[in-house]
């Protein structure tokens, strides 16, 4: 089967629990009334129990399965960078960074609801954001370095295009927060945060085919007692 080759499973599983964080939400949300309809920010439709329960555990589970995949993607490149010297260990480390941070801004989004610990709460989000669209972004030059050892490039042009939207989405989605009083700005806002945060969940799902190629192993090396 498809999902048994190398790694494969692993944006398989942080694509489909991501997008059943930010869907199921909503859908509870929406059904006990406790946001409107038309763009709501997603972390509006976790604000209140029950549905801030499901997204507090699901978002952890992104997060751990984001981790995986960034560093999995990660020691990819790596490789590919030693056999073909195309992928810069600097950028790559970079990326990898990136990655880890955005994850760790999941995990405090997940953990302090917005009408509990607001300014916690919105450092987290801007933590995801900003470093999950920056990883993308070096992660899209990383592709074209590697192509086409690494990625094909009709990935690499999906990736560069999820990029630009994600780029371009993020202004608004932080500059129109900011006027928490104008209605219309903020379903500007809200509209751009579902955009950026569907942006990631596609570029993951371009990771499938390359994780279809390789394996991690673990070593384990013992020392010698005395």
């Amino acid at each position: 089967m498809w999902f048994q080759q190398g790694l494969c499973l692993l944006p398989v599983i942080l694509v489909v629990s991501s997008s059943s964080t930010f869907i199921i939400s909503y859908v509870i949300a929406v059904t006990r009334q406790d946001v409107d309809v038309i763009l709501p920010y997603i972390s509006d439709t976790a604000d209140s129990p029950p549905e801030s329960c499901f997204f507090g555990l699901m978002t952890l589970v992104s997060a751990i399965a984001g981790i995986c995949t960034i560093y999995a993607m990660y020691g990819y490149l790596a490789k590919v960078g030693e056999k073909t010297g195309r992928v810069s260990l600097c950028w790559n480390k970079a990326a990898l960074g990136l990655g880890l941070l955005s994850c760790f801004g999941m995990c405090v989004v997940a953990t302090f609801q917005e009408s509990a610990v607001r300014i916690v709460h919105l450092a987290g989000a801007l933590l995801f954001f900003l470093c999950g669209t920056l990883y993308i972004s070096v992660e899209t030059y990383l592709s074209y370095c590697s192509s086409p050892y690494g990625a094909s490039l009709f990935t690499c042009h999906t990736r560069l295009t999820l990029s630009l939207i994600s780029v371009v989405a993020f202004f608004p989605t932080v500059i129109c927060k900011c006027f928490d009083k104008d209605p219309h700005l903020q379903k500007i806002s809200a509209g751009c945060e579902w955009i950026v945060a569907f942006s990631f969940v596609c570029y993951f799902l371009t990771y499938i085919h390359d994780f279809k190629r390789f394996n991690l192993n673990v070593q384990i090396v013992c020392g010698t007692g005395n």
